[in-house]
């Protein structure tokens, strides 16, 4: 797909960038081989590929779940403000 310079300048307008007359050309067949090996790539059959979180095959590490601070709930619910059933209020901000 070969891509103009009257389509260079539509999408660096609704891209909101300023080119340079001078480099329109060479955007033009920047962009052009991109668009040509986002085509060759649509061509190829991916349907027995399967899809990947990561490139690398690495395991993830996991640690055991584990306590490991203590439970200081009654200190810290002791300096605030307002607390009800264990529970922190705080101002109504919705109406």
């Amino acid at each position: 797909m070969a891509l103009t310079p009257s389509d260079v300048k539509k999408i660096a307008r609704l891209a909101r960038l300023a080119v340079a007359g001078e480099d329109i050309p060479a955007y033009a067949r920047n962009l052009s081989n991109i668009m040509g090996l986002v085509e060759q790539m649509n061509a190829v059959d991916t349907r027995e590929v399967t899809p990947m979180a990561h490139p690398l095959e690495l395991p993830a590490r996991l640690r055991p779940d584990q306590i490991s601070e203590t439970n200081q709930r009654e200190l810290f619910q002791s300096i605030a403000p307002k607390v009800e059933a264990g529970l922190y209020l705080v101002p109504k901000v919705i109406e």
